[in-house]
């Protein structure tokens, strides 16, 4: 299926901009571990693209009534922001490559995010990687949150363009869902988890990273399934 040069692209940030998930996971371990609780990664990995209400809600029900999740939520979230609103985190291949050439192509770009927006444009700003964006949709900033569509729905209604040309790059089968039922043309940059089998029948595309990205765009927006 070919592709045509997009009227705008939108980002997810964790795990596909910065190299974050990483640092949520092991601080999630960390949390987990310093209250004698030995978690289950398959339940965590389902929060991965998620909201901060729904990764309660997952972790909740998935360990059940035994697991200390006020106490854990507070350390986890402790150990994750004294890193990731201090330190810059390590930006994805092709990310800087990408953002930089979509602007000298006067092609819009966006950020949604399930991240709180403080906390986003704290961790944009220490990546270096403000200003690329004329839009941010922000965890809580909407009725619902990824996998629901309607953060991208939101976006592209303040773009003021349409989802069928947009492009949206994501790392998280979550994410694709959200963007998918959005109707935007999807892209998929694996980070912790390789796609699942339901979310590969979607029949978006897949690639490596965001320099393959980049380079579809230079070939003329070429690409097959």
């Amino acid at each position: 299926m070919g592709l045509t040069r997009p009227a705008a692209v939108v980002f997810d940030m964790d795990g596909l901009l910065l190299d974050s998930e990483r640092l949520a996971r092991a601080s999630f371990l960390q949390a987990c571990r310093s209250f004698q609780w030995e978690p289950d990664m398959n339940v965590y990995n389902r929060c991965v693209g998620t909201t901060v209400e729904t990764t309660e809600y997952i972790l909740k029900e998935g360990f059940g009534g035994e697991f200390p999740f006020d106490q854990v939520s507070e350390l986890w979230e402790r150990l994750y922001h004294d890193h990731a609103l201090h330190r810059p985190i390590d930006v994805k291949t092709g990310a800087r490559e990408l953002l930089t050439r979509l602007g000298s192509l006067a092609i819009p770009r966006a950020l949604v995010t399930s991240t709180q927006r403080s906390t986003a444009i704290a961790k944009l700003n220490h990546a270096g990687l403000e200003g690329h964006f004329s839009h941010l949709v922000c965890g809580g900033e909407t009725t619902r949150g990824k996998p629901h569509p309607e953060p991208y729905l939101e976006v592209i209604r303040r773009m003021e363009v349409s989802p069928e040309n947009c492009w949206a790059l994501e790392d998280s089968d979550n994410g694709v869902r959200a963007a998918h039922a959005a109707g935007l043309e999807v892209f998929q940059i694996p980070d912790l988890l390789e796609p699942g089998a339901e979310v590969r029948e979607l029949g978006h595309h897949i690639v490596d990273d965001l320099a393959d990205v980049l380079s579809l765009l230079e070939k003329g927006c070429s690409i097959k399934n």
